[in-house]
């Protein structure tokens, strides 16, 4: 990591691996291309630390963090990164479809 990339947050996931949160990804990623999010930045770190949904992303070494009835939507989707240590948010987004795997 670089120096200019300042952690804005760092949390757990559910099982104890540290994720961090860049303030350059929540300022030109997430806030940016979903304005929606920028007042909720707990709750984006509330779904890596305690989702109600965990599923693989389509890409290799990532994840699905989900919550639910947090947010502007009815979820809140936040993918984790696993390739570096420690993991990194990459993106986060609302949105009102279930996830894929998701069993009631």
């Amino acid at each position: 990591m670089t120096g200019d990339e300042s952690h804005l947050a760092d949390v757990r996931d559910p099982e104890g691996r540290p994720v961090a949160l860049l303030a350059r990804i929540w300022n030109e990623k997430i806030a940016c291309d979903h304005p929606e999010l920028a007042v909720h930045l707990d709750d984006v770190l509330l779904a890596v630390q305690q989702p109600d949904h965990i599923e693989p992303d389509r890409r290799e070494a990532r994840a699905r963090h989900y919550r639910r009835a947090v947010g502007p939507s009815r979820w809140l989707l936040v993918i984790v990164s696993y390739e570096q240590e420690p993991a990194r948010i990459v993106t986060a987004l609302a949105t009102r479809k279930d996830p894929r795997r998701w069993k009631q």
